[in-house]
């Protein structure tokens, strides 16, 4: 394999995110004394960045390194995850972020040495990662590199969408999931900055259940592991009383049941204003209120609300408070039956 060829490298770095690709590639000895020999002796600079990559996706000690950075604490608020190609409003954000007081780590100048190491370091140190997506950032093995290491140490991932008409797909659609992005395409900076705002300042009450998804390069056939169950800040047990929940526990039912919009659009709602919510739903004209709910979502979230899912919400309320009700009534009665045995003993 000729180090004349960059093309030819590249292409074995997108292949190496697959797992079975890179066992293939981590026996191969030949393969391996040539990258070792990139990485030392090449001196174009491309071309080393690439063997960085490779190597990076190969090595198993991911963790060892986090380990080492754990201590180090918490540098930036932010880092932004972009493609050069839309260096201009990457630049533009970073500039709006700076003036709002967010500490905030960008690569403007294309780094040099060990990128990859550069990289983690970043993401080891950052609360948060803007992804910002577009065609040239989905098709970028460095930045794909970026995304899943940040998916690995469970940053905060917030999607922007800066290429018009482009729809995420391959490996960027399963890293973003049904994540809620903000699309800087179809509005103003200002107005879509605002909504950027908003989804920074969300805060994580909780982590999901994540599959990690491997791409088959050829086909773009995509397969799943089995899930992996993150750590959850959130009590496993709801109150029986609806009335009893917080705000967090009102997000944690939701989020159980599948209705991610709703958790969403009612991230401050406690337990009683959930219960007024449920009534306006009952009482208001249906129409009124879906007119209502959708302005509403579209102020809160930048996002339409699912007819679909505000129906799931009523059902599975509505089952919720039947079984609460049912429960009641069985304490009740044995509570009177406990009585009535007492009185025929006495």
């Amino acid at each position: 394999m000729c180090d004349r060829y960059p093309i030819i490298y590249e292409i074995m770095w997108a292949l190496s995110f697959n797992s079975r690709i890179r066992e293939q590639l981590r026996i191969d000895q030949v393969f391996m004394h040539k990258l070792v020999q990139l990485e030392k002796d090449c001196h174009d600079e491309k071309m080393r960045k690439i063997a960085h990559g490779i190597f990076w996706n190969l090595e198993l000690n991911h963790d060892e390194y986090a380990l080492s950075e754990k201590n180090l604490g918490i540098t930036f608020d932010i880092m932004i995850s972009y493609s050069h190609v839309e260096k201009k409003i990457c630049q533009e954000l970073y500039e709006e972020l700076t003036r709002k007081g967010f500490r905030v780590w960008i690569d403007f100048d294309q780094m040099h040495g060990n990128v990859m190491d550069t990289m983690a370091h970043a993401i080891e140190h950052s609360k948060t990662i803007i992804i910002c997506m577009s065609e040239s950032y989905r098709r970028s093995s460095y930045c794909r590199a970026e995304a899943d290491y940040a998916f690995q140490r469970q940053l905060k991932i917030v999607p922007i969408l800066l290429q018009k008409y482009y729809k995420p797909d391959g490996w960027l659609l399963f890293l973003i999931g049904q994540l809620y992005y903000v699309d800087f395409t179809k509005y103003d900076f200002p107005q879509a900055f605002d909504a950027l705002m908003k989804e920074i300042k969300t805060p994580r009450f909780y982590d999901t259940p994540k599959r990690i998804v491997e791409v088959n390069q050829e086909s773009d056939e995509v397969s799943f592991s089995s899930p992996v169950q993150l750590s959850t800040s959130l009590p496993s047990v709801l109150p029986d009383n609806v009335l009893d929940w917080s705000q967090v526990q009102v997000s944690q039912w939701l989020i159980e049941h599948n209705l991610v919009h709703m958790a969403r659009l009612l991230c401050d709602y406690d337990g009683r204003s959930l219960i007024y919510f449920n009534e306006y739903l009952t009482k208001v004209n249906p129409q009124q209120m879906l007119t209502f709910l959708q302005e509403d979502s579209l102020r809160r979230t930048n996002q339409s609300l699912s007819v679909v899912e505000l129906a799931r919400f009523r059902s599975i309320y509505d089952k919720h408070q039947q079984s609460l009700v049912q429960s009641t009534t069985a304490n009740e009665r044995k509570k009177e039956n406990d009585s009535a045995d007492m009185c025929l003993m006495m």
